[in-house]
């Protein structure tokens, strides 16, 4: 249940970024008006816009879930400092909570980010199973490797092969096939 509880708490701290840039690329004219107010420079609603929609999307689908919080959080700190300084009022001083909360659950996506449900997650998991399939051949040729030895020693134990000889289990069949070795290989 805590799986499904942080993937929904992830989507829903996306939603706010996704939801408001593309309400800043509907309308860049009015972000841009309150961008010159705050006195930052003009030209930055499209890019805003389209890295909140990015990022919003990015978090949402798990995509390097900790650099996108981290960047969020950054964003957000900028965004508090810039829009929301003002404490004496009211409003600004809520809008400024609200980004503090967001900032706690941004921290917590970044310490919990290998989360379940996520790209990251997967990608994760399909290195494991890579590790695994490998750490399976390589003992699986161990054994190969083992059983041909003790084939060569049984034979040469018993007589029926030479020293020299090469004992193999060509044709998988559980019999070794014996060939002579020879000078050039």
């Amino acid at each position: 249940m805590s799986t499904l509880a942080a993937v929904i708490g992830r989507i829903l701290i996306a939603a706010i970024f996704i939801v408001s840039g593309i309400g800043k690329l509907m309308s860049p004219a009015t972000f841009e008006a309150m961008i010159t107010g705050a006195g930052l420079p003009p030209g930055l609603a499209i890019p805003t816009g389209m890295f909140e929609v990015l990022a919003g999307l990015a978090l949402a689908l798990g995509l390097m879930t900790r650099l996108t919080a981290v960047l969020l959080f950054g964003f957000t700190a900028l965004a508090t400092l810039f829009f929301h300084s003002r404490f004496s009022d009211p409003m600004q001083l809520t809008m400024a909570l609200k980004n503090a909360a967001i900032m706690g659950g941004l921290l917590l996506v970044f310490a919990h980010s290998q989360m379940w449900w996520s790209w990251d997650r997967m990608r994760l998991a399909r290195k494991g199973e890579v590790a695994t399939l490998t750490a399976q051949r390589q003992a699986h040729e161990a054994e190969l490797r083992a059983a041909r030895a003790e084939g060569m020693a049984e034979g040469v134990r018993t007589g029926r092969v030479d020293p020299g000889a090469v004992v193999t289990d060509v044709d998988g069949d559980g019999v070794p096939e014996v060939r002579k070795r020879r000078w050039w290989g």
